[in-house]
């Protein structure tokens, strides 16, 4: 089966179609708030759980030059957005800066359907991917605050306050705790565990992308109002940075599972940690722009179509 079909049929797509047409229908089937952060914590731990089990498989020296790849990428992705918006749209400086931050982040649950698709088709990935995951969910949204420049709202005590926001958030801390804990437990340990953090890790997915879906097709209305530039902006950058993340990951050594994943990685954009960031430090910046562009757009493009175009590429290359 294409791997595009085999993604848009599996189940975790197919429930975020449904919240989709549930919010085009104005079916309220929202999960509860309190049951939205649970399940994003619960995924966030549980990657970070499975990359620490791997990161302590794996030896200093195959991890070592993935990992300084990410953070490279990690800069350059973001100049690479910024660019992009500068030349397809109108957005002034901090409205740009902010669209920039959610695309040099990543996003988890783009590359927790990565793995799934991978699994489905036993195509083999690096273990320690994860720890690729939260290498690069940090530096894309720094660089975007710093291209806001001289403006007021990225100045002083609110991007410093966004800095610390971004360092010790929900996201990165149960992502780099999981890591450690993953790194730390003996594989007796770990195994004791793996029902409720592997087994049980579908199911919860399917769970958390229909409530996704509903909010992403709520951002759908918003996007006439965004512009054609944005919107063309918000399909080119994915393309061209999970393009790049490819190569680089290739150039690497990564086995083509993990190039492609390093590909999702860098083409995917943020709708949990930078937002919260971007609020911080660049109050200024109208929501309906980052938003409506990573978790209307990017994101079911990247699920749909995204993740087979980068792993067709990382096949070819590989």
């Amino acid at each position: 089966m294409p791997a595009a079909l085999e993604t848009v049929t599996s189940p975790a797509v197919l429930a975020f179609l449904l919240g989709v047409l549930a919010a085009l229908l104005r079916s309220d089937v929202r999960l509860p708030d309190p049951v939205h952060t649970a399940l994003s914590s619960y995924l966030l731990l549980a990657i970070g759980l499975k990359g620490g089990a791997g990161l302590r498989q794996a030896g200093l020296a195959e991890v070592a030059a993935p990992v300084l790849a990410a953070v490279a990428l990690g800069v350059v992705t973001p100049l690479i957005a910024w660019g992009a918006l500068r030349v397809l749209t109108r957005l002034s400086p901090v409205d740009r800066a902010a669209v920039t931050a959610h695309y040099g982040s990543t996003s988890l649950v783009t590359f927790t359907a990565a793995v799934g698709l991978l699994e489905s088709r036993d195509e083999p990935y690096e273990a320690y991917a994860a720890t690729l995951l939260a290498v690069l969910e940090v530096p894309g949204i720094l660089v975007g605050l710093l291209l806001a420049g001289g403006a007021a709202a990225a100045a002083g005590a609110g991007r410093a306050e966004a800095v610390r926001e971004v360092l010790t958030g929900r996201s990165i801390l149960l992502l780099t705790g999981g890591l450690a804990i993953g790194a730390l437990s003996t594989p007796a340990s770990y195994d004791s565990v793996a029902p409720l953090f592997v087994t049980l890790f579908p199911g919860v997915l399917v769970l958390f992308l229909l409530d996704l879906g509903v909010l992403a097709g709520r951002r759908l209305r918003d996007v006439p109002a965004a512009g054609p530039g944005l919107v063309v902006a918000a399909i080119t950058i994915p393309v061209v940075n999970g393009s790049l993340g490819v190569l680089v990951g290739t150039a690497v050594g990564l086995s083509p599972g993990g190039a492609a994943l390093l590909g999702v990685l860098t083409g995917s954009a943020s709708y949990i940690a930078a937002p919260a960031a971007v609020r911080l430090a660049l109050p200024q910046a109208n929501p309906a722009y980052y938003l409506t562009t990573s978790l209307g757009i990017t994101f079911p493009f990247n699920l749909v179509l995204g993740i087979p175009l980068y792993l067709a590429l990382a096949r070819t290359l590989g």
